[in-house]
């Protein structure tokens, strides 16, 4: 088993997964080289949840081959109908699925753990100084990396979704459902998982489909393992072991400031919106906006637009854009600390609780979607909603395209600085594959240059 060909499993009626949990896994990336590797994405993931999913399957597809094209989309399509960040719940589960729970945990945290630091330090700025121009001029040079990073994941995960023309049909029509249309997201990939399911349903028997199902491809570090296997005592002390990670901190905060205090309603509304909020990080924002500025009055509109375009452009999932709510809440209503330090209480608070349900999800849920791989009819399921999710990367390619190139809508005029640099970036990332970190951060250097230069 040299190199990193396929292993081809002949079924003849038995399971094939169980003839491979035979196979060790000691092939498998050592924990060492897994931690460098969700290190370097946490600090590269940049362009919100298309562009870091983009990064994560050319990485860990189609470069490293860590994990199957197969698993990866079973894997994404479980978390995209999970509330919260789906690209960061995605690499807890590819880090669970490698080693275990020390994998997920370590992956999942990495993810967001440089965006931590590098969003409290912008806030900062912001919040004291009002003035981010070379911050800007970094973040310009990166914007058109993403664009071309979104674009490139159309192309890749389309040509491997897309086998069928119903599942073209499936993707066209996400595309004009979300686009066109406003359908929230959750309904698309609603609508689409029934049709899949309906069409395996009745599909006629003896097809070649059935026929393929008879032979199952998974790549040597990608075997089924024990660890992956559903247990009910598991489950049970996953859920005992998240609640008390909730509440301790919890009742110390309450202890320390109060239960009115505006960090103690801080973890509470966001543990709420964690839970509630489905749709990827746009959806959560809208949601959190009109309830911080209109309703708590933590925040004014224009700081949480301003905060959106911060996290956008930094490493880490887009949702950290709470973060940035958590820290100006604190920063405007200090409540007896300075603003500092109330701010970065309200900061971590945020990110604490936008996070923690993330890890239980995956940790909770992936064994029992893991038992499920193989299964037809989830198959047929999972197949639609990959569809449904290429038309939707294809939407959030065209509006985030659209943000950078035309910043003030069509009327106002083409950027051609960024027009440029996504087509440049494009060209490099997609014909000549180069390596995306320093691609992205070529940007931003290209970027600093040209705000120094103007000034």
């Amino acid at each position: 088993m040299a190199g990193n060909a396929p292993i081809v499993v002949q079924t003849s009626g038995a399971d094939p997964l169980r003839e491979i949990d035979r196979l060790d896994a000691a092939s498998r990336v050592s924990f060492a080289r897994a931690v460098r590797f969700w290190v370097k994405l946490g600090l590269i993931s940049f362009g919100g949840p298309a562009g870091q999913i983009a990064i994560m399957h050319r990485e860990l597809v189609e470069q490293r081959r860590w994990v199957s094209e197969e698993r990866f989309l079973h894997a994404l399509n479980y978390c995209m109908l999970l509330p919260g960040p789906e690209a960061q719940q995605l690499a807890t589960y590819i880090g669970w699925l490698l080693h275990r729970t020390p994998g997920g945990i370590i992956a999942g945290a990495f993810f967001v753990i440089p965006s931590i630091f590098i969003l409290l330090a912008l806030s900062y700025v912001y919040a004291a100084y009002g003035n981010v121009a070379t911050v800007a001029g970094v973040l310009d040079g990166f914007k058109p990396v993403v664009v071309a990073i979104v674009v490139e994941a159309v192309l890749k995960i389309g040509k491997r979704a897309l086998t069928s023309k119903a599942y073209y049909a499936i993707g066209a029509a996400a595309f004009v459902g979300i686009f066109f249309l406003r359908v929230p997201f959750p309904i698309i990939i609603l609508t689409a998982g029934l049709a899949g399911l309906a069409a395996t349903r009745y599909r006629p028997t003896g097809t070649e489909a059935d026929k393929d199902e008879q032979q199952i491809v998974f790549d040597k570090a990608a075997l089924r393992l024990v660890h992956t296997q559903p247990s009910r005592g598991r489950a049970l002390r996953t859920l005992a072991v998240g609640i008390v990670l909730w509440a301790i901190p919890f009742a110390a905060l309450i202890a320390w400031r109060g239960w009115s205090s505006l960090h103690a309603q801080e973890y509470r509304f966001f543990t709420r919106a964690a839970l509630v909020t489905f749709g990827g990080a746009y959806a959560v924002l809208a949601y959190v906006t009109q309830a911080a500025v209109t309703g708590y009055g933590w925040l004014t509109q224009s700081q949480a637009v301003d905060g959106l375009a911060l996290a956008e452009t930094t490493p880490g999932p887009l949702i950290m854009v709470l973060q940035f709510i958590g820290f100006m809440a604190g920063w405007n209503q200090p409540q007896g600390l300075t603003p500092a330090l109330s701010a970065i209480i309200g900061a971590l608070v945020t990110t604490y609780t936008t996070f923690l349900p993330s890890f239980i999800f995956i940790f909770l849920g992936a064994p029992y979607i893991e038992s499920l791989r193989g299964n037809k009819h989830l198959k047929g399921a999972l197949g639609s909603i990959t569809a449904a999710v290429v038309g939707v990367i294809l939407n959030l390619a065209l509006i985030f395209g659209a943000a950078v190139i035309w910043p003030q809508g069509l009327a106002g005029g083409t950027d051609w600085f960024a027009a440029v640099m996504s087509i440049a970036a494009f060209i490099v990332l997609y014909r000549l594959k180069a390596d995306v970190v320093w691609v992205v951060i070529t940007g931003g250097l290209i970027g600093l240059v040209r705000v120094l230069l103007i000034r």
